[in-house]
C-alpha cells in the first residue's frame, strides 16, 4: 500500500481539522483581546509595544459618579446594619427581661419624685 492511497481518503478530515484549529485559535485571540479591553489591561501592538485604549472625560466622570454612589450606598448599608442589630436585639430579648427593665425604670422615676 502506498502513501497516496492512505492519505487521500482522509485528506478532507485533515484539512477540516487544520481549519478548525485555526478558527479556534482566532476565536481565542479575539476573546482574550475583548477581555483585556473590558477589564482595562494594556493591549500589545505588532512588535510587543503596549497600547492602552483611549480614555475620555466621559469615562472619568462616570467613574467619579460611581465612586460617590458606592460611598453613599456603603454608608446606607452601615446604618441599615445598625438598625437591624437593634431590631434583632428587641426581637430576641425575652418579654420578662423587657418587662423587668420597664418596671425598674418606673421604680427609679417614682423614687426620684
Amino acid at each position: 500500500m502506498d502513501a497516496a492511497n492512505v492519505i487521500i481518503p482522509i485528506l478532507p478530515w485533515i484539512i477540516f481539522a487544520g481549519l478548525g484549529l485555526g478558527a479556534a485559535g482566532i476565536a481565542g485571540w479575539i476573546h482574550t483581546t475583548r477581555l483585556r479591553i473590558k477589564h482595562g489591561y494594556p493591549l500589545e501592538g505588532m512588535w510587543g509595544q503596549s497600547l492602552r485604549p483611549a480614555s475620555d472625560g466621559q469615562n472619568a466622570e462616570r467613574l467619579k459618579l460611581l465612586t460617590q454612589e458606592n460611598a453613599q450606598l456603603r454608608a446606607e448599608l452601615g446604618s441599615m446594619k445598625d438598625r437591624l442589630a437593634n431590631v434583632e436585639r428587641i426581637v430576641t430579648d425575652s418579654g420578662y427581661q423587657l418587662t423587668h427593665e420597664i418596671d425598674r425604670l418606673r421604680d427609679t422615676k417614682k423614687d426620684a419624685n
